[in-house]
């Protein structure tokens, strides 16, 4: 057995005997009934007082409390908003957010109505992107009462280069003092990664005269000048060697679709900077530009549309056609996002403004515009980029 039984066996029955004798019954009675009292008989009388208002009823036991207390408020007098109510109203404040997203963009994007070749007018959404120059871009610029302009870009500019022409009819508009120093037949981008005098057109690439500008020197648009037969070359070298570029307001970069139609890289995703891409060579113009005179506000113009030569010979639309580094529009959204990640204001003259239907209305070949479009893509480029100018035509 375990030591507890060993234990009750070694019970001391002395012990036992002792507290049994010392036990006072009567001592215990009168602690456990403190507050009593007793009758003759020894009967035990509770007279204690209990704050107690309760009536018992003794025939059916049924218990009532005459206690005055308050009701507790019933479950759900509160009540709370439900869950679905609460999606509901953000539903509603997310739908109008998403409104006024939509109308803000198609504001800033703005509209233009073309007519058919059936006579149905319609609108046309037009992908203008408008930036502020930001205030402290400004300093170091001269500021005086006269708008100076400077146009940069190939025929876009130099097909017609009367008062018909492009830059001519933003002079009448604005009665702004208008540079055109734009080099037929160049691109944006270069044709070689190194200039060679075998195709001296490299000179005359954005990305070259933007180097020029911004490093001041024009030797090698002089001596590729020397190369072609046009005087237009030197005309547009000489201009731009002899202008005072702090007092340069707003640089327009307009080049029609020549580097889709002479087969340039869009876009190098290893060098967003690559100048024999257009995407690069643009991008690395306009920061050049920007870090020499940050004050010049720049502004991008997008091609028209126009017609290509496919392989077979067809004439084909380049809004159809891809030439193996993509359609018209892919040039289109390479202009819209450099322009985007440089700040600069993007006008788009591709929608709304010649289409298959109203081509033969504004196109002079397949490629360059007539006077009529050239006037028409002045007034969207003084719309969009001068609109208080229109505004005081308005007033007037």
């Amino acid at each position: 057995m375990g030591n507890n039984d060993n234990e009750r066996d070694e019970i001391n029955p002395e012990i036992i005997k002792d507290e049994v004798e010392n036990y006072d019954a009567e001592e215990i009675k009168e602690d456990y009934y403190d507050d009593g009292d007793y009758d003759e008989d020894g009967d035990y009388v509770d007279d204690r007082d209990y704050a107690d208002d309760r009536d018992y009823d003794d025939d059916d036991r049924d218990y009532e409390d005459d206690r005055d207390y308050d009701e507790p408020a019933e479950r759900g007098s509160k009540r709370k908003i439900p869950l679905w109510a609460h999606l509901a109203a953000i539903g509603v404040i997310i739908g109008v957010l998403a409104v006024s997203g939509v109308v803000l963009w198609k504001w800033n994007q703005g509209t233009t109505v073309i007519k058919s070749n059936t006579g149905e007018n319609f609108e046309i959404e037009v992908l203008d992107q408008i930036f502020l120059l930001p205030e402290d871009k400004k300093a170091g610029h001269t500021y005086d009462d006269e708008e100076t302009i400077l146009f940069l870009g190939n025929d876009a500019l130099t097909y017609d280069m009367k008062d018909s022409g492009f830059v001519g009819q933003v002079q009448q508009k604005l009665g702004a003092t208008c540079i055109n120093a734009g080099f037929p037949g160049s691109t944006v981008a270069n044709k070689n990664s190194s200039y060679s005098d075998d195709y001296a057109l490299d000179a005359f690439s954005f990305y070259n005269v933007a180097k020029a500008i911004t490093e001041g020197d024009y030797s090698q648009l002089h001596s590729a000048a020397e190369k072609f037969d046009d005087s237009t070359y030197d005309r547009s070298t000489e201009a731009l060697e002899g202008l005072d570029f702090d007092k340069v307001d707003t640089l327009v970069v307009f080049y029609n679709a020549q580097d889709y139609l002479s087969y340039r890289i869009g876009f190098n995703p290893d060098n967003k900077d690559d100048a024999i891409t257009y995407s690069g060579a643009l991008h690395a113009g306009i920061k050049m530009i920007q870090e020499k005179y940050p004050y010049i506000r720049i502004v991008c113009m997008s091609f028209p549309m126009c017609y290509a030569y496919d392989s077979t010979g067809k004439l084909v639309s380049g809004d159809m056609t891809d030439f193996n580094n993509g359609r018209l529009t892919t040039y289109l959204q390479f202009m819209m996002d450099v322009s985007g990640e440089t700040g600069v204001s993007f006008v788009d003259n591709y929608y709304g403004t010649i289409d298959e239907d109203n081509s033969s209305e504004w196109l002079l070949d397949n490629v360059h515009v007539n006077a009529a479009c050239n006037e028409y893509m002045a007034q969207h480029f003084v719309n969009a980029i001068y609109p208080e100018s229109v505004a005081t035509e308005g007033d007037d």
